[in-house]
């Protein structure tokens, strides 16, 4: 066997002991819980922002039976531009912030999400990060080592990737599997499936794996699928 595919071999059990100290950290209890509902606002997102706005209410009604839920709103867009609200109890609340975000071209900034997510949860724990973007321009390595930080940390990303951009999925997927998360792609053209997954991680960011299990009993097959991720 060369050098090479030594390292290769290497890396690979690594990894795999990583993500394997990662699956094995504890579950979430049940109560209140706080989740970063973060959102790539560069042109390309301009449709499904709109979307976002008008589905974002399921992230509080699907628990409202669980103890409820504070959300925070994180976004990027333009030349650098990154913003993170106070964390909110209503629906009302986090629409009136979102409809004061308009779209602007620009670069990811994935990076800053994950570097927040993580200071935010150091100061008090974070349940659950959703992401909901198209791309990604930024070198991976750094991001799955942030991811592999907020997995120690018990906070979970779940990626949600709009279209079918292979080097995205192929990104999304290591960061929520690095995580202790999950990855499910949609379709914009297919609302209730981003409304459904909105839906779930906010009833495990608010009631742990348990509840989620029973949400999944009755919900999508997009659903199942993300649940079976978490196993």
């Amino acid at each position: 066997m060369s050098d090479k595919e030594l390292r290769k071999k290497s890396d690979k059990q690594a990894i795999d002991q990583f993500i394997h100290q990662v699956r094995t950290l504890p579950k979430q209890r049940a109560g209140q819980g706080r989740l970063i509902f973060a959102l790539d606002a560069t042109a390309s997102r301009e449709a499904t922002w709109d979307q976002a706005c008008h589905l974002q209410s399921e992230l509080f009604m699907a628990t409202r039976d669980l103890g409820g839920l504070a959300i925070q709103l994180c976004y990027y867009r333009g030349f650098g531009e990154f913003k993170a609200t106070q964390f909110v109890n209503e629906t009302g609340q986090l629409l009136n912030l979102m409809n004061g975000v308009s779209c602007l071209g620009g670069r990811t900034q994935i990076s800053r999400v994950l570097a927040h997510a993580m200071k935010e949860t150091r100061a008090e724990a974070v349940k659950a990060v959703v992401f909901i973007g198209d791309c990604c321009e930024e070198p991976v390595d750094e991001l799955c080592h942030t991811a592999g930080e907020l997995g120690l940390l018990r906070t979970p990303v779940f990626m949600f990737h709009e279209g079918n951009d292979a080097h995205a999925r192929a990104v999304f997927q290591q960061v929520s599997k690095l995580s202790g998360g999950a990855y499910a792609p949609f379709d914009r053209n297919s609302p209730q499936v981003l409304k459904d997954l909105m839906a779930a991680v906010a009833v495990y960011a608010s009631g742990g794996a348990t509840a989620l299990q029973d949400f999944s009993s009755r919900s999508s097959p997009a659903v199942k699928r993300l649940t079976e991720q978490l196993r």
